[in-house]
């Protein structure tokens, strides 16, 4: 994938083909197992999911196709203004190029306008790639999980402070 990266809101007809990509992704790095997004029935409806109040998702599209997207969700439990990044995945053809770092971001300036102090993240050791950007992006090691998302297959948790 070359051309222009442009994020935009999710749409209902983006359903089908953020779900494959999020699951090829998983495949991808072998991290397609119980307990993650890959066997969420939510995945298969982002749309729905994002219409939660404090929620919002993004799409990352290039020249007309879906590149990637990334999210943040008021998870169940999780402490009183702190939010969660969800479901940030990018298709292969477009890591490495600095767009996981602006969408990120992107992400992270809809969490502070929803009003969220803090973000939130799951993940696991096959997803190398992105932990390092984590880290770069100012995301921080917890050593147990925050709130209730489900995805016990997660063992890695890291939380990001948003600036005041």
């Amino acid at each position: 994938m070359a051309g222009t990266l442009t994020l935009r809101k999710i749409e209902q007809a983006d359903n089908k083909a953020i779900a494959a990509l999020i699951r090829s992704v998983l495949t991808e790095f072998k991290a397609n197992k119980p307990g993650t997004v890959y066997y969420d029935p939510t995945t298969d409806d982002l749309f729905h999911l994002f219409e939660t109040p404090g929620a919002f998702y993004w799409i990352a599209e290039m020249d007309g196709e879906i590149a990637g997207g990334g999210g943040v969700y008021p998870t169940p439990g999780l402490p009183e203004g702190c939010c969660e990044l969800v479901k940030l995945y990018l298709h292969a053809g477009t890591r490495g190029k600095g767009w996981g770092k602006k969408l990120i971001e992107q992400c992270f300036e809809t969490a502070a306008e929803l009003g969220f102090k803090q973000v939130y993240l799951e993940t696991m050791p096959e997803l190398h790639n992105a932990i390092g950007l984590y880290e770069k992006c100012g995301f921080t090691y917890l050593d147990g999980p925050l709130g209730q998302s489900g995805h016990f297959g997660c063992d890695i948790w890291m939380l990001k402070e948003l600036e005041a």
